[in-house]
């Protein structure tokens, strides 16, 4: 499936994603097996977030050391990995279990809108 989510919101379309992704839209779902279909997503960089988050928002990492704390700044995210951004809110939506790592080896993101996989003529999705 293609997912453009220019001029969307983020954790609208990243619900949509991991319901793809874990293939909660089929009929043959299973709880214990990995059903899910491809995702590729586009437009990647034109992602949004509702009111004031996009000023507000940040990324937490920790180096492990004493005082290793690291902020990064939603818009930061954004303009420099918008493969982060999008990678992040579906990864928290995935179950946390060992079928996590293969549902995310499935999503492709991609900042632009051209993308490599037109050979396999993917079907896109409106959201």
């Amino acid at each position: 499936y293609v997912i453009d989510v220019s001029e969307q919101i983020l954790g609208r379309a990243a619900t949509k994603i991991a319901e793809i992704l874990s293939g909660k839209h089929k009929v043959q779902r299973v709880d214990h097996l990995d059903v899910g279909d491809y995702v590729i997503v586009i437009n990647a960089k034109r992602v949004k977030l509702t009111r004031d988050k996009a000023q507000k928002k940040q990324y937490f990492r920790h180096s492990g050391y004493p005082g290793g704390s690291k902020f990064i700044k939603f818009t930061e995210a954004l303009d420099k990995n918008p493969d982060f951004v999008i990678r992040h809110a579906v990864k928290n939506m995935l179950p946390n279990n060992k079928l996590r790592a293969t549902m995310l080896k499935r999503l492709y993101v991609y900042a632009d809108a051209d993308h490599k996989h037109e050979a396999q003529k993917p079907t896109e999705i409106k959201l």
